[in-house]
């Protein structure tokens, strides 16, 4: 067969095949933003279980007023129907900065970085439970197969980086509720899919990743990508496409990945800063993502998320249904340092400028407690906060009722802040679309507006 003549519709179909690759390739490399980009790169830091707002973004006197009465106004389903008494917060606000934001002292570092924050405490979903949250928060739907933002990133603006992924999860051994969908391509071609980064993994961040001969791995990736051209050219299918990408990404990363996680060229005072030394395993973990996360952005990955650290109480960690002082502390001990971290590396050395970074649970806690000291689920009202390019530096955007129960003021949606983070990286939301079975689909759905007034 290899010495066999080729006909003139075999060698049409080939080259055919052949200069569609290379226009593939260009997209890839590259594609055009609807306008300009305020930002290239984000980096979604993700709190799963549902952090306390009324305990750490958005300050309620009336808690600590009425905390230990019986809570007066209607009381929406709960996830476990114990509901007690009025909860005041354990941790006194303070206004931070030149801003003066006040934060608690749930998170004494992040709130030192209160002029870089944009707290919206606004925010409300739509689902109570912690995988259908946790997908909405991801991908803009409750159920499983749809794309998650970070893929819509990639497929809408390809990669700055050729030699890793365009969508990195830096995995702290703690999966969102939800599971790996959270960070799939869905119906999108499957290079869009999140790559998992094992931070955690002291055998390396991808498994398996050790090179071979080199010539010879070249010479096997060049043999399937011809077999996989012409398989391409008899069934017109954009998967076999995706499986030539995803192998060269992979030869590629068997060197990128490597470097990547080798932090010996970080200073000493870079390394303590985010808290690599700490004696706490949770911190120095959680650290280390955080500084991969600078890593990845440095080197031009288009969208990072961080999970949250192994060794935390369970699979959702900021679900406090109790103990809610001791689980939180311990929580905000691991994240807080490493955080604050993050932002002023990225500052200085010019990257928050281009960098929209995100912090954000699936949803927030109730003011009342749950029995006696922990709080339940509550969707109606929550806090996230954005920081970086595009985005106004020590500001806050929308409110809550006096309890912190309803969002009342300039109400946020999550597709409302799909269609913002798309807006500041030059995409229209609702013209960035993908023909699936038969209709065009979108991150936002048929939903969301840009929130200009966070807009700086």
């Amino acid at each position: 067969m290899l010495t066999r003549s080729v006909t003139r519709r075999e060698m049409l179909a080939r080259c055919a095949n052949g200069f569609g690759l290379l226009a593939l390739n260009s997209m890839l490399a590259g594609a055009v933003p609807h306008f300009r980009p305020r930002v290239k790169n984000v980096i979604l830091l993700f709190m799963d279980g549902g952090v306390s707002h009324v305990d750490s973004f958005d300050p309620k006197p009336r808690l600590q007023a009425e905390h230990g009465q019986p809570f007066r106004q209607k009381i929406e389903a709960t996830q476990f129907d114990e509901v007690g008494k009025i909860l005041g917060s354990p941790w006194e606000f303070r206004p931070r900065g030149q801003s003066g934001i006040e934060v608690s002292d749930l998170f004494p570092s992040i709130a030192a970085c209160a002029d870089e924050l944009c707290v919206i405490r606004s925010m409300r979903a739509d689902f109570p439970e912690h995988a259908q949250a946790c997908l909405y928060m991801h991908t803009g739907h409750a159920i499983q197969g749809r794309p998650s933002m970070g893929a819509w990133l990639s497929y809408g603006l390809g990669t700055q980086c050729k030699d890793l992924p365009g969508f990195v999860v830096v995995h702290g051994g703690i999966v969102p509720t939800g599971g790996v969908e959270n960070f799939s391509s869905g119906f999108l071609p499957a290079q869009h899919q999140g790559s998992i980064f094992e931070a955690y993994n002291s055998g390396g961040l991808v498994r398996n990743l050790h090179p071979g001969d080199n010539n010879r791995q070249r010479a096997k990736l060049d043999f399937i990508a011809n077999a996989d051209r012409e398989f391409a050219s008899a069934v017109n299918d954009s998967n076999v496409n995706a499986a030539i990408r995803n192998y060269e990404t992979a030869f590629a990363m068997q060197s990128a990945v490597p470097q990547l996680a080798d932090l010996s060229g970080e200073s000493e005072a870079t390394q303590k800063l985010y808290g690599i030394d700490s004696s706490n395993k949770q911190t120095a973990l959680y650290a280390r993502q955080c500084l991969l996360a600078r890593r990845l952005v440095e080197r031009g990955v288009r969208f990072v998320e961080l999970t949250c650290p192994r060794g935390s109480r369970n699979n959702a960690p900021w679900d406090q249904h109790d103990n809610l002082r001791k689980h939180h502390a311990e929580n905000a001990q691991m994240v807080d340092q490493p955080i604050a971290a993050l932002l002023r590396d990225l500052r200085q050395r010019g990257l928050l400028d281009e960098t929209l970074v995100i912090w954000a649970g699936e949803f927030g806690r109730t003011p009342f407690a749950q029995g006696g000291n922990g709080r339940d689920h509550n969707p109606q009202g929550f806090s996230i906060w954005l920081a970086g390019g595009g985005v106004r530096a020590g500001s806050i955007y929308g409110g809550t009722d006096d309890y912190g129960y309803h969002a009342v003021e300039n109400v946020t949606t999550v597709h409302d802040l799909h269609a913002t983070i798309l807006h500041l990286l030059g995409l229209d939301h609702e013209r960035l679309t993908y023909r699936h079975a038969g209709r065009d689909y979108r991150l936002t759905d048929v939903y969301g507006t840009v929130i200009e007034d966070i807009l700086a």
